[in-house]
């Protein structure tokens, strides 16, 4: 099947399909991290290198309905969440109140040069067609700081599909982006990172997850 590719359409399914589906969503991925093990050892590690390299602020692009922030800020990381859709925005605020969530497209950050010590896209990732994806990575350069810390999460495969029913049974158009490890480092490095971790996982999140872990190369001298 075709992959859509035109920016203003997925965005606006992207969009449109997660406020239809928002609070069933939410229900649904409310207790994963508790099923999650893995994925809670690799978010510590994630928030362990944060405070090792001097702390400061941590943006969860596409937060969703805001467990991830959650479980960071518990942590001891000083995160907020940010997400192209208001349904989910609304939730998050709902669920969290308190922590700080706010309406943002990974493909356009409105913040400031260098502002965050680290980024985290948990899943958040599949939606982004091929042909954007250097786009949104050469943002999370843009706004990390020199040797800032960038978590990955997405699903391992090599086809692509059309979501067109989701959670709690509601309409979807979405396109959901599968790769391998190898396609995602290389874009990575030619967004100027450096993977540190790559792993592996099965579990509640993902039947079979990517993590990757990497850092924003300094700027040369």
């Amino acid at each position: 099947m075709e992959i859509e590719t035109n920016a203003h359409r997925w965005l606006e399914d992207t969009r449109t399909s997660y406020d239809t589906v928002a609070a069933s969503y939410a229900d649904q991925v409310r207790n994963l991290r508790d099923e999650a093990p893995e994925e809670r050892a690799v978010l510590a590690m994630f928030a362990d290198l944060v405070s090792f390299r001097g702390g400061g602020p941590v943006v969860d692009v596409g937060c969703g309905p805001g467990r991830i922030t959650a479980h960071l800020r518990q942590l001891g990381v000083d995160a907020y969440g940010i997400d192209l859709s208001p349904g989910m925005i609304e939730v998050a605020r709902g669920d969290h109140p308190g922590l700080r969530f706010e309406l943002g497209s990974m493909t356009d950050l409105d913040l400031s040069d260098g502002s965050m010590a680290g980024l985290v896209a948990w899943y958040s990732l599949i939606h982004i067609p091929d042909t954007q994806i250097g786009t949104v990575f050469e943002n999370f350069h843009r706004v990390l700081q020199p040797g800032g810390s960038l978590l990955l999460s997405f699903h391992l495969g090599d086809a692509s599909k059309v979501k067109t029913e989701g959670y709690g049974g509601y309409p979807m158009r979405v396109h959901v982006h599968i790769c391998q490890h190898s396609q995602m480092i290389g874009w990575l490095n030619e967004a100027g990172f450096t993977v540190e971790e790559r792993r592996t996982l099965t579990s509640a999140e993902s039947t079979l997850g990517g993590i990757l872990l990497a850092f924003r190369q300094p700027d040369a001298q």
